[in-house]
């Protein structure tokens, strides 16, 4: 069995519930910037967190409806196999093993108002650097 590993932006959620369904790592502290794209808040919560395989299915969907209504935001999850990117009420599963599979998650993404910049899940794509 391999778990996922990820990164969810507590201010991202509306409802924290979730939380308490995964195991956090770590925690890091962002200030938000101008490049955050989220002026309404003052900073970012970053919880890298592990779940288990046989719970990514349903962790994905309760982070579909976790996250803000009034913004958009994704939470992001990934093994050797599978990556889950989530949106509000949409949940992607792509497999690693095909990478054209983020077109469509990062198409999506885009048409939401996310700076591509910050859609840095794609192997094509730099992480963003902050």
């Amino acid at each position: 069995m391999t778990n996922f590993n990820g990164v969810i932006i507590e201010e991202s959620l509306e409802n924290k519930d979730v939380l308490q369904k995964v195991k956090i790592i770590k925690t890091k502290v962002e200030e938000v910037t101008e490049e955050h794209k989220t002026p309404w808040i003052k900073q970012w919560t970053l919880h890298t967190v592990e779940i288990l395989e046989n719970q990514a299915d349903e962790i994905a969907e309760d982070l579909s409806k976790s996250l803000d209504s009034e913004h958009s935001w994704y939470a992001d999850f990934k093994n050797d196999k599978f990556h889950y990117i989530i949106f509000r009420n949409k949940v992607f599963k792509v497999d690693r093993s095909k990478p054209e599979q983020y077109a469509d998650v990062t198409k999506y993404g885009l048409t939401l108002g996310i700076p591509d910049y910050q859609l840095d899940f794609s192997p094509h794509i730099k992480e963003w650097e902050r």
